[in-house]
């Protein structure tokens, strides 16, 4: 099992020098920057509507930063209203829960099911589904140029996700636990079998984006909720 999810890292350069910059700004934040509880909540809630904003629009949502600043502070006492309002309450709310939580939660599979569950949690048309592996095969597609659907891969079978998931999370765990390997490397191999695998009938994509800020942090990486990293995927 090891070998096979370990033998599609090719290290270069490149790749060691992106790490040594995500760790040395790891440093830095961990050991100069001193910000007030104020200003680190104020940073909390941009980088929740900025990263709902950037995923939610990825999945084809049309809400702006503003419109989505404007409804999450009315969403107590207003219910969403549309689909686009249900995706951003639902990847707001698991991003919230994993900021303020991770250290309580663990890499398993009944956490991940939890995450869709939250994040299909104001999703009407998906309540049947939310919170379960899928049942039927889900091929990933686009719409090319000419307007043609194109079948970019076919993902694990329903079937085989139980299994398949099990082997990745165990793999991942080992790997963070035995730290022989750079954290980063770990976590985009889960990310990249988890996209592969494709275990859920929808939110696939929304939920990679959250366990990849949740794994960061469980690796220590204590700005995710301050820094948004489709910011840092800019610079």
């Amino acid at each position: 099992m090891e070998n096979r999810f370990s033998k599609r890292i090719k290290l270069d350069q490149e790749i060691l020098s992106q790490i040594g910059k995500i760790d040395q700004f790891k440093g830095y934040w961990k050991g100069s920057l001193v910000l007030s509880p104020q200003i680190l909540g104020r940073l909390k809630s941009w980088v929740i509507i900025t990263s709902t904003g950037s995923s939610t629009r990825i999945e084809g949502s049309k809400m702006s930063d503003q419109q989505i600043a404007r409804f999450l502070r009315g969403l107590k006492s207003k219910l969403p209203e549309n689909r686009d309002e249900e995706e951003v309450a639902g990847y707001a709310n698991l991003l919230g829960r994993i900021f303020d939580s991770y250290e309580t939660m663990k890499l398993t599979e009944g956490w991940i099911l939890q995450f869709h569950e939250m994040l299909l949690h104001f999703s009407k048309k998906d309540s049947d589904h939310k919170g379960k592996y899928k049942k039927t095969n889900n091929a990933v597609a686009m719409i090319n140029e000419k307007g043609e659907q194109v079948i970019l891969f076919n993902p694990t079978p329903p079937h085989l996700v139980a299994i398949e998931m099990k082997e990745i999370i165990d793999w991942t765990n080992e790997q963070l636990s035995s730290k022989e390997m750079h954290p980063i490397l770990v976590i985009a191999n889960f990310i990249f079998e988890f996209l592969a695998i494709h275990p859920f009938s929808d939110g696939n994509g929304r939920v990679s984006r959250a366990i990849t800020n949740f794994l960061l942090l469980k690796s220590g990486y204590a700005y995710v909720p301050y820094i948004s990293l489709f910011l840092l995927m800019r610079l």
